[in-house]
């Protein structure tokens, strides 16, 4: 258990810009390289939770993607990962499903679709949305495919024999309908506005609200922190577009209104 609990938080320090000098030895190689606007190959051939083949592509094509690599067995890391992103996705209006599909891949080639159906039992029961089990896919596949999709979306992880675990970073990965990376999200608490405004941009705006492309012109995505935060130039101008409007409307206001009239219903100006 020690040994399990040292491998997830020091690969949570992989999210903290750690330098490779200082990390040890098992975590060396480890961690999460944006490859922003690549596409992934939709191509490849995995299992779905029953055991059925499918290709990639069957999840692309109208919607965006949130992909989460993991594994499900993984003692601790993979497990808050997936705990975050439910968590996140239940304060969104949109559904799994519906808006947007949900891709887990287990990196771990031993693992079998009876263990990724199980682990979709469990968090269709956490999500309680119906739209969710034909739009929330746990997949397995082969050392092949899943070393060429990890390395598509820069997840890179490694095996350690002396714990039998993988030692990998922690963050989930949004994709456009046509599999082209969008957006990448660290660690395993995921904020429901950065998500949600993932989507939408992958999804190139076609789902949202007015208030959502407000929020867009307020916020822009940092690729250094992979969050949304302020953009201030573009609330300066929002802020003097506000006011040159409230004045104009002031101005509409004053000239429109009526002359006031004294008690006996004759003008003031002409009393």
């Amino acid at each position: 258990m020690i040994r399990r609990l040292t491998i997830a938080a020091c690969t949570a320090l992989l999210l903290s810009n750690v330098a490779s000098a200082q990390l040890p030895e098992a975590l060396e190689g480890v961690g999460i390289d944006q490859r922003l606007d690549q596409t992934v190959p939709l191509d490849l051939e995995f299992r779905d939770e029953t055991g059925a083949s499918v290709r990639l592509g069957e999840y692309f094509g109208s919607k965006p993607v949130i992909l989460a690599l993991v594994y499900y067995e993984c003692p601790m890391l993979c497990t808050l990962v997936l705990n975050g992103l439910v968590s996140s996705l239940k304060a969104l209006s949109f559904s799994i499903g519906e808006e947007f599909e949900v891709v887990a891949l287990s990196f771990d080639p031993n693992e079998t679709p009876e263990m990724a159906a199980a682990k979709k039992e469990t968090y269709l029961g956490a999500y309680r949305r119906p739209s969710a089990a034909a739009g929330w896919h746990f997949l397995t596949g082969d050392e092949s495919s899943i070393k060429q999709l990890a390395e598509a979306v820069g997840f890179r992880y490694r095996y350690d024999p002396a714990s039998d675990e993988f030692a990998h970073a922690a963050g989930i990965t949004v994709l456009t309908p046509s599999g082209r990376i969008a957006r990448y999200f660290y660690g395993v608490e995921y904020a429901p506005r950065d998500v949600r405004l993932g989507l939408i941009e992958a999804a190139d705006e076609k789902i949202g609200s007015p208030v959502d492309q407000l929020m867009l012109y307020c916020f822009r995505y940092d690729v250094t922190t992979g969050r949304y935060s302020a953009a201030v130039l573009n609330l300066v101008r929002l802020g003097g577009i506000l006011t040159v409007l409230a004045f104009v409307a002031f101005l509409l206001t004053t000239r429109t209104r009526p002359p006031s009239s004294g008690p006996t219903g004759v003008s003031l100006g002409q009393a």
